[in-house]
């Protein structure tokens, strides 16, 4: 008999950023824990939907090149074989929009926190922020791993 219980959206943000990397991680074993399918979402931004007046930019150039950055982030945070059920999402514009968007419906949204320095190194990102104070489900920030970590 089928269970009749939705499945736990697991939401994650994944940037490049060692953080990010950890928390995709942390995203897989609780959603291997609660029975639930993780959701990687990379956003991207092409400079020209900025207002970039710069030399002439190609969307479709800017995709591939996101799509190829998103694919050796999976490869690298998972060089074995993906977890199964692994749901990629690749998405133009804000991160934490975006991010705050795809919480709706979600069991929790895990995000990196992204630390440079000494003083900002106690302080979440203007991502982890903003998602923490606004999205529709509770949030979990991660720290980037460290050796330590790693081993455990």
């Amino acid at each position: 008999m089928q269970s009749s219980e939705p499945v736990t959206r697991v939401v994650v943000g994944v940037d490049g950023s060692p953080s990010s990397h950890a928390a995709l991680r942390w995203a897989d074993r609780y959603a291997r824990a609660v029975g639930g399918v993780v959701e990687a979402i990379h956003v991207w931004d092409t400079p020209s939907a900025a207002g970039f007046t710069g030399p002439a930019i190609d969307p479709d150039f800017d995709l591939e090149q996101a799509r190829e950055r998103f694919r050796a982030e999976l490869v690298a945070i998972f060089p074995d074989e993906r977890p199964p059920g692994l749901r990629e999402m690749l998405v133009e514009g804000d991160p934490s929009e975006t991010l705050i968007r795809a919480s709706q419906g979600a069991g929790i949204l895990v995000v990196g926190r992204r630390g440079r320095g000494a003083f900002t190194r106690a302080m979440l990102g203007s991502v982890s922020t903003r998602c923490a104070q606004h999205a529709a489900c509770p949030v979990v920030v991660v720290r980037q791993e460290t050796e330590a970590d790693a081993v455990h």
